[in-house]
């Protein structure tokens, strides 16, 4: 932990009067722990291994601890709570609002947990979105009208895929996307890309 964060994290307390109570108590809890503390996007955090672990956030009403991998806690206590229901798959908030108490010994349990499940290597990774693969008419006819041909083009990647449909699909005239069509049909039956023979120049 670098001074600045550091100093950064005190000023993020200060700040919170409402909760500087509450967030410094936390704070000595985590600071028991080999997590390291830093600030990210303008709040508290704490990482292990490069990953983050665990965020504090004051507002107005209530205060939270964030579990970023949340979903792997126990939580006999049920202390935690989804922070988007439907929309948020490993992210797990601790809520508190005025005058609540923490359980110093139960946060650290929970912690713990944490570090040891990132030790672990559980971790919900964001899914990417794959970009669909839009087939014009002319080629999905011919697709569907040939089956060795279709099998091979299911074969290939979705880029090459891609690749292969933009082709066609950006031809302005029907004569043109046709005349594509049979030229890339070998192409396609030997699992080539459209470029293919262009990459090893």
């Amino acid at each position: 932990m670098s001074s600045s964060d550091s100093e950064k994290v005190t000023q993020y307390i200060e700040k919170h009067t409402k909760w500087s109570a509450l967030l410094s108590e936390i704070r000595e809890v985590l600071k028991t722990t080999p997590l390291l503390e830093e600030v990210k996007w303008g709040a508290p955090s704490y990482s292990f291994n490069n990953k983050i672990l665990i965020g504090l956030g004051a507002f107005k009403n209530h205060m939270g601890i964030w579990f970023h991998q949340g979903v792997f806690l126990k939580d006999k206590q049920n202390k935690l709570q989804n922070a988007q229901e439907g929309k948020t798959k490993a992210l797990r908030q601790w809520r508190f609002e005025e005058n609540d108490t923490i359980d110093t010994e139960l946060l650290l349990s929970y912690v713990e947990e944490a570090i040891e499940n990132c030790k672990a290597g559980k971790e919900v990774k964001p899914e990417r979105k794959k970009k669909a693969v839009t087939v014009g008419p002319i080629l999905s006819d011919a697709l569907d009208n040939d089956t060795s041909l279709k099998k091979a083009f299911n074969a290939l990647t979705p880029g090459k895929q891609r690749e292969y449909a933009e082709h066609i699909a950006s031809a302005k005239r029907e004569a043109t996307k046709v005349s594509r069509l049979e030229k890339i049909m070998p192409m396609i039956l030997s699992g080539q890309g459209l470029h293919d023979k262009y990459k090893n120049c």
